[in-house]
């Protein structure tokens, strides 16, 4: 028998300890968000860059976790230290982070692949380093003969804690307040600190009896090891949330900004759940969660059947707590099946395991397998298979459910009841009758308590029933690329052809007058493009203005809609990083503006920072920035060094037009003021056409030029407003962006 330690020893081992972890889980974490950002310009701030780093960060974790099960079955306890402390100098000398001079342009097709070993060759050995950390400072902490060091997952609580508030502080803290640099020489710190904590846990482990590291815990000695069929629940329980992920954020990316401000949220909410459910007395108890998760699974099915692009709160909102109450519920399940602290090792390599599993599905094979984001419902379904058998347990509460379903009939009903019309809508709406249907058949499954197996039915046919029917009016045709889910909508009259991405109308083409007959000869660009918007103004006083055609470079493809602007003579090139859109603008069946005004149109495909700015300078008489993805901006395009390649190539008069139009970021402001960084006056267009019902669009448009006389008439125009830079507003660069700062501005005008 060995001496117990004394209490001042077993302090000062759970100080260090507990701050290396949670140190660890610091950086783990806030690199992320981090080095994504470095890397967004490389593939036009594609959110789907987000996904693969995600894959990449779980399947290196599990690299470390596997790491750290191996290490400490070494017999000797000095061998795990020194070959961890000289792993964590050797990912020393690769910082501080840099994206790998060996990688070049991104290719052709399989960005995937490129950007996972962009991210390998990059941060792969620090970041291997940080993973194996948590399992194995865990391991070491029970071997210290800590009093506590039977149950040592409370660590993993405080390992979490830090991931979390690494996450939650980048984007209110880090992002706002300093440059990329600036943040990268941070964390560089950071890990030298992390460097000097693990050494003193190391120190700790290696001066405990030699006894107590032989036998890691009372009673445990004869612990029978996990079985196989426990142990795939365990990767089942972690794989679902872990896709989960991944597909929520594909969901709501698409709609706000292709930035970590928006992807930090669900992984924010995706850690607290593992804070939430190991600690000692959890603040929200496991049946509470078992209780609601069938409640948030049809709230999903809610929103997936009415959409939220009407509400921002709603979608964002009501997506995100019900993600983060359906983890709750299977990782409270994994924490409650957790193993003695003799397992510890394989326990969290099976979690790294379901977790890589869920990200390659989510982040890989259902983008190259679904023309949507059908990844989504299909982990919605299997995580009804996350709940425990035998669910009698909760039969005490089947009052309460009866009273909800008495509460939600008389919300469901009472409105059409009172107003004479509750059944003369169903005639004129299929659609909204089926998805109904569908809705309501899934609240009762969930109030009426019924067991697992047929609330898995009744998930699946709602879900089917949402697919089949996935408009309220009209046909939808979906096309899916690396940069997202393509929307192309034909109205119910089939008088127009829409482009849609996300929730937001990116381009339309009228094809029937409004007697039934078809639109002949050369179509009229619509939605934002009219000739009465901000982009068809500037283009008519640019023109007017030199007196002669133009020559127009044209960043972001879309439905072709500005095709149709050009006039004989003039010289228009485009530039698209989507070689679908490319695609889908030529097919006639869906739009007709490049067939017709543009027939022998060869867009230059790649990211327009890196092409465009091989482009001969001085050429240009007008450059529009019109890139977007949803309402999400490739914000690389809208830095000072990118409006210096801009105006690098513009012609002696020529002008600058940026579309900023957009439902959740204010970004007039931005454009004015990386154009004054580049000595350029600014004029803002902001109206609001009064002609949604035409798919004719108010418009948000900034013109960027010299002087006032290289816009012509622009310059005079009550339209136009001469605008100066935001005093205090910094101006973004490749090194700092502020989109919380964007995404205030506009919440501030709704005000």
């Amino acid at each position: 028998m060995t001496l117990p330690a004394a209490p001042a020893r077993h302090r000062l081992i759970l100080i260090v300890y507990t701050a290396a972890i949670f140190t660890s889980a610091l950086l783990l974490f806030s690199v992320q968000p981090l080095f994504t950002k470095m890397v967004l310009p490389r593939l036009g701030g594609s959110p789907a860059v987000w996904s693969v780093a995600m894959v990449f960060f779980q399947s290196l974790l599990l690299g470390g976790y596997a790491y750290a099960h191996y290490l400490m079955q070494l017999r000797s306890r000095v061998m795990p230290v020194v070959i961890h402390l000289l792993l964590l100098a050797v990912a020393l000398l690769t910082l501080p982070l840099s994206i790998s001079s060996s990688f070049g342009d991104p290719p052709a097709s399989g960005y995937a692949f490129w950007l996972l070993g962009l991210f390998m060759v990059s941060i792969g050995l620090p970041f291997f380093a940080l993973a194996a950390n948590n399992p194995l400072l865990q391991a070491w902490f029970v071997r210290t003969g800590h009093p506590q060091g039977n149950d040592p997952y409370f660590l993993y609580a405080s390992s979490n804690i830090g991931s979390f508030l690494a996450l939650l502080s980048y984007p209110v803290l880090l992002e706002p307040m300093f440059s990329l640099r600036t943040q990268n020489m941070i964390w560089t710190s950071g890990y030298g600190l992390l460097i000097l904590l693990i050494a003193g846990c190391g120190v700790l482990l290696l001066k405990s009896p030699a006894l107590v590291v032989a036998a890691p815990g009372e009673g445990e000695a004869d612990a029978p090891a996990p079985s196989w069929a426990l142990r795939a629940r365990w990767i089942f329980l972690a794989a679902v949330p872990s896709g989960l992920l991944i597909a929520v954020t594909a969901h709501i990316s698409t709609d706000i900004a292709s930035a970590p401000l928006l992807w930090v949220m669900p992984l924010s909410l995706y850690l607290l759940t593992w804070v939430l459910v190991f600690q000692s007395r959890p603040l929200l108890p496991h049946k509470w969660m078992l209780l609601a998760q069938p409640v948030a699974i049809a709230v999903v099915i809610v929103l997936l059947a009415i959409g939220g692009e009407q509400n921002l709160l709603l979608t964002l909102g009501g997506n995100l707590l019900c993600f983060f109450i359906i983890a709750m519920a299977c990782h409270g399940e994994l924490a409650s099946a957790r193993p003695a602290a003799k397992h510890l090792t394989g326990y969290y390599v099976a979690l790294s395991f379901g977790g890589m599993v869920g990200g390659l599905f989510a982040g890989l094979i259902a983008p190259f397998t679904f023309s949507w984001i059908a990844e989504y419902p299909i982990l919605i379904a299997l995580a009804v298979l996350c709940r425990p058998s035998g669910e009698e347990r909760f039969a005490k509460y089947t009052g309460w459910y009866w009273l909800l379903l008495a509460i939600a009939a008389v919300v469901l009903i009472g409105p059409a009841w009172t107003t004479g019309k509750m059944f003369s809508w169903m005639d004129d709406n299929r659609v909204g009758v089926i998805k109904g249907i569908a809705v309501v058949i899934m609240i009762l499954a969930v109030l009426l308590r019924i067991n697992r197996a047929r609330l898995l039915a009744i998930v699946v046919l709602a879900l089917v029933m949402i697919r089949v029917y996935p408009a309220d009016d009209g046909r939808v045709e979906t096309v899916r690329s690396f940069f997202g889910v393509h929307k192309i909508v034909v109205t119910t009259n089939g008088q127009y052809h829409v482009l849609m991405h996300g929730t937001t109308i990116h381009g339309a083409e009228k094809v029937l007058n409004d007697d039934g007959t078809p639109v002949t000869g050369r179509p009229e660009p619509i939605s934002y493009y009219h000739k009465d918007g901000g982009i068809g103004d500037a283009i008519a006083a640019m023109r007017a203005r030199k007196g002669g055609p133009l020559r127009v470079a044209v960043i972001g493809l879309g439905s072709g809609s500005l095709a149709c602007a050009s006039q004989p003579g003039e010289d228009w090139k485009f530039f698209e990083i989507d070689q679908t859109m490319v695609d889908t603008a030529r097919d006639p069946k869906y739009f007709t503006y490049v067939s017709k005004c543009e027939p022998d149109m060869k867009p230059v495909i790649g990211d327009a920072r890196l092409t465009f700015a091989r482009e001969p300078d001085g050429i240009y008489d007008m450059i529009i920035v019109d890139a977007y993805s949803s309402d999400a901006i490739p914000i690389h395009l809208a830095t000072e060094e990118a409006m210096e390649i801009y105006k690098d190539k513009l012609a002696p008069h020529g002008a600058v037009v940026m579309h900023v139009s957009n439902r959740h970021l204010e970004l007039a402001s931005v454009v004015v003021g990386i154009a004054d960084a580049n000595d350029l006056k600014s004029w803002v267009f902001n109206e609001d056409s009064g002609r949604d019902a035409e798919y004719i669009f108010s418009t948000n448009v900034v013109i960027s030029a010299r002087s006032a006389d290289d816009v012509g008439t622009l310059a005079t125009s009550s339209k136009w407003a001469l605008t100066e830079p935001e005093d205090g507003e910094r101006v973004w660069t490749d090194d700092y962006s502020n989109v919380l700062g964007a995404v205030w501005r506009r919440l501030r005008e709704g005000e």
